[in-house]
């Protein structure tokens, strides 16, 4: 999903996304194509990972496409080797509602709630309707689910929050993230289902760009 549909609103689930299968261009092309199916940032970023291969997700909460995703991402990370660190980092192309969700997402890692709440947050939004971007709906919402409403909203306003939400927009401005969802690959590369040809196909190349980082270091 990109800017422009953000922009206009879209919430169709799967809107944009093609069902063509990555293995068709692997077996024409001889693999995943530079400029093709990811990009190559012309400057490297530092990666954070304590000397594994970063692998970073960028999402939005209400993005379909993101939604739609969830599982077979779940899957594949779960099952990523030893030496790769995977993380989650919110994105906002304007300030609302994606500044909101980007601060849900950091309070529930702060308060070690991503595993128990990340899907439900997704729920509630794409199959519930809620919009989840103002305080009183956030809180009742997290009540509900069996957190401290106040305590999240203390969380939720916290500088620690505040910070982790600007240091996200920085990392998304350097991989010129303009759509999600978006891979990154250790500060080298990122790719998108946009490019990769379907969504589930961008985590092919994902393993491509993490063999090719293990390879040539």
């Amino acid at each position: 999903m990109n800017r422009r549909e953000f922009s206009a609103h879209v919430v169709a689930a799967g809107v944009g996304i093609t069902s063509a299968s990555l293995s068709t261009v692997v077996q024409a092309q001889g693999g995943p194509v530079e400029g093709t199916h990811y990009v190559r940032l012309s400057q490297p970023l530092p990666a954070a990972a304590g000397g594994k291969i970063e692998v970073i997700e960028f999402f939005w909460y209400g993005c379909p496409h993101c939604n739609a995703l969830e599982p077979a991402l779940d899957a594949w990370q779960k099952k990523l080797p030893a030496d790769v660190a995977f993380r989650r980092v919110p994105v906002a192309f304007r300030d609302e509602p994606f500044v909101a969700h980007q601060r849900i997402y950091y309070a529930l890692e702060t308060m070690g709630k991503v595993d128990a709440m990340h899907r439900k947050v997704f729920y509630a939004i794409h199959s519930e309707h809620q919009r989840l971007d103002k305080a009183p709906e956030i809180a009742a919402f997290m009540t509900k689910n069996g957190i401290d409403g106040a305590k999240f909203l203390e969380v939720y306003n916290s500088f620690s929050v505040q910070t982790k939400v600007h240091q996200a927009k920085q990392l998304a401005e350097a991989y010129k993230i303009d759509g999600v969802p978006a891979l990154g690959i250790q500060g080298r590369y990122f790719t998108s289902g946009s490019m990769a040809g379907s969504n589930e196909a961008a985590l092919t190349v994902a393993d491509f760009l993490i063999q090719r980082v293990r390879k040539n270091g």
